[in-house]
């Protein structure tokens, strides 16, 4: 079913300064094979980015969130993926804060719908899955 999982880098714009360039962790699944086989998905590609750990907090890093089309864009032509037949995601992983780590903010996925003009994803919207496949696909991260 996971088809990629590693760090996914990209070039960002404005020449010899990259600005908005980046990296996340990308997981690529392919519903049609695997476990899920006798249900068909009319889009069967699901990329799921998502920030890596903070390395350097002294310098000021790009978002997935924010460089979602872009990510989107760069991976459908680098992974030769029709983009009608993908579903994009960004994945946030739980979270707890306060002095005793008494908060929680839990996991949360968002699927990305774009327009597609040319091979580029243009204005994201995000949106909560469809519960089936929410509980699907959280259930792929768990296993990586």
């Amino acid at each position: 079913m996971i088809v990629h999982d590693d760090v996914f880098s990209w070039n960002g714009f404005g020449g010899l300064f990259q600005l908005a360039s980046g990296c996340c962790r990308l997981r690529i699944f392919d519903l049609s094979k695997g476990g899920h086989k006798n249900v068909a998905h009319i889009k069967p590609i699901v990329a799921v980015a998502s920030e890596l750990p903070d390395s350097s907090p002294k310098m000021k890093k790009i978002s997935v969130r924010s460089c979602s089309s872009h990510i989107a864009t760069c991976l459908v032509n680098q992974f030769k993926i029709d983009p009608h037949r993908m579903i994009f995601a960004e994945y946030t992983p739980k979270s707890t804060y306060g002095d005793r780590q008494q908060f929680t903010i839990a996991a949360k996925l968002e699927m990305v719908d774009f327009q597609w003009h040319d091979q580029k994803a243009l204005y994201p919207k995000f949106r909560d899955l469809p519960e089936p496949l929410n509980a699907i696909i959280l259930d792929a991260l768990a296993d990586n």
